[in-house]
């Protein structure tokens, strides 16, 4: 089998592979978090959310204000005013696409045709990446890895001043990770992938820098600023220590690799009790984590003194690309999450076409169709379990049954479906695993008053309250739920109960 292609068509035949993947995500219509940031969201549904997306945070503001992605959201409003779910979707598998060549691009120019052959097919069939394409709101994670990669290219390979700045402003207002542009061109440079620029040149790259992280910094500020002291963290991390949080974080790195290298079981939540907090380093599951640590700097390492090159960036590149959202400086809102790995996979999609290009033309050729074939199949198998919110929690009821967030879901799906009696079983189940989220006894309450359990409510309102004393917003939202449904006298006990917290905290 000859793989030897050209450049346009390299890029094709990428290009082609993601969206054949992808194409049954088509069918795929708003799930869990699409719907607020999108389906219910005024500021989307109007044209004018276009540019006011860049004045408003991430999610409405009564959820959560510590979040500033105004690119997605602006695309979002463009979106509303074009098509149906659809065209939210194939809006994500374009990207996704494109991210798939440009990842080609940079694999053709530092290591040839076949290396970016089988660093393109890999990314853009990857499993790991479901979740990001499949999921409407995954699109800031494509946003920002599309660039990145165009700043890398813009710099390392162009050296151009202006369009790596221009690529980075897209960047970071898609998500913060994209912060990661700057070391990885540096990194880029380091390994000799591309010579340095010249003195006055490298200090231009630097000011621009400089000037670009101050201005998007007094920009977050401005409109989060109302929104201080909410950061929501991951369950795993509430009311836990600096040492535990850590432990936690580095135990999971082996679902790092596992989904990066064995990417056959996956789940859209990782939540207690699928992951649990580490407390201690005997822990297995922290020295598992420490392992896959030592195995990721030892094959850095090797790579490195063998002169490598291509290898050593791809590698460096998934724990730079990884470190932002690995919980070590900022504990963020979850312990580990499918999306957060498109980016790192890159590193592995690099390193992988480096490594194989020195294969005999049949195996390069097996290798590659065994990978297209088994990822392909993979992903495109997973993509259904994304097609609405129904079919999404009987995939997490199977994949993650352990978790919290699982029953909390399927609690929610009760709610809406009007059969109240099951929703509180849910919800209690949810609450009997983990009951540190105020959240979970706010919604049994609501579905224990719409069932005639007046003593229940009490007791699960009184739990609310200890899980979370000074957080009458979880009530104010569960009131707007019951709102929706008709509860109207369930929404006026909630809404009371939000007065009382509300006057407690001030």
């Amino acid at each position: 089998m000859n793989l030897e292609l050209g450049g346009r068509r390299l890029y094709l035949a990428v290009a082609a592979c993601a969206l054949v993947v992808y194409v049954g995500a088509l069918w795929n219509r708003f799930v869990y978090d699409d719907i607020a940031i999108i389906a219910l969201n005024p500021l989307v549904h109007d044209a004018s959310g276009i540019w006011r997306a860049f004045v408003e945070p991430y999610w409405p503001g009564n959820l959560s204000g510590t979040l500033y992605r105004p690119l997605p959201i602006a695309t979002f409003a463009l979106d509303w005013q074009l098509g149906s779910p659809a065209w939210f979707h194939a809006v994500n598998v374009l990207l996704h696409a494109g991210v798939s060549v440009v990842v080609a691009v940079l694999a053709r120019r530092w290591a040839g045709d076949r290396a970016a052959l089988l660093a393109g097919l890999l990314f853009a069939v990857h499993p790991v990446h479901v979740e990001a394409v499949a999921y409407v709101v995954g699109r800031s994670e494509l946003m920002a890895a599309l660039f990145v990669f165009l700043a890398v290219y813009a710099a390392v390979v162009r050296q151009s001043v202006g369009w790596t700045a221009a690529a980075m402003v897209g960047g970071i207002l898609s998500k913060e990770n994209a912060v990661v542009a700057p070391p990885l061109i540096l990194l880029a440079w380091a390994v000799r992938l591309a010579p340095w620029p010249d003195r006055r040149r490298l200090i231009a790259f630097g000011v621009s820098w400089l000037l670009l992280g101050a201005a998007y910094a007094a920009l977050r500020w401005s409109v989060l600023h109302p929104y201080a002291g909410f950061h929501p963290l991951a369950p795993q991390f509430l009311g836990q220590s600096p040492v535990a949080i850590r432990l936690t974080a580095v135990a999971a790195f082996f679902d790092v690799v596992r989904l990066l290298l064995f990417p056959l079981h996956l789940q859209a939540d990782y939540s207690p009790d699928s992951r649990v907090t580490i407390t201690t380093p005997s822990d297995s599951r922290f020295l598992l984590g420490v392992a896959c640590l030592v195995l990721w700097g030892a094959l850095l390492a090797f790579t490195w003194r063998r002169g490598r090159r291509v290898e050593t960036f791809g590698l460096a590149l998934i724990g730079v690309a990884y470190f932002p959202v690995a919980n070590l400086l900022f504990p963020h809102s979850v312990v580990v999450a499918e999306r957060l790995l498109y980016l790192p996979s890159a590193g592995l999609a690099l390193a992988a076409g480096a490594r194989a290009r020195q294969l005999q033309p049949r195996a390069f050729a097996a290798l590659t169709v065994v990978i297209v074939v088994l990822g392909g199949i993979r992903s495109a198998l997973r993509v259904p379990a994304w097609r609405d919110n129904r079919a999404a929690t009987a995939n997490l009821i199977d994949d993650a049954p352990d978790s919290y967030r699982t029953w909390d879901y399927v609690g929610w799906e009760f709610l809406w479906a009007n059969r109240p009696a099951q929703a509180l079983e849910a919800f209690r189940r949810a609450g009997t695993i983990y009951g540190a989220d105020g959240r979970i006894h706010v919604a049994s309450a609501h579905m224990a008053y719409v069932v005639g359990r007046t003593t229940l409510v009490d007791s699960l309102l009184a739990r609310a309250d200890s899980a979370c004393p000074r957080c009458p917003t979880m009530y104010r939202n569960q009131a707007g739920a019951a709102r929706m449904r008709g509860d109207t006298a369930a929404a006026r006990l909630l809404l009371t109960h939000a007065e009382r917290v509300g006057a407690q905290a001030r």
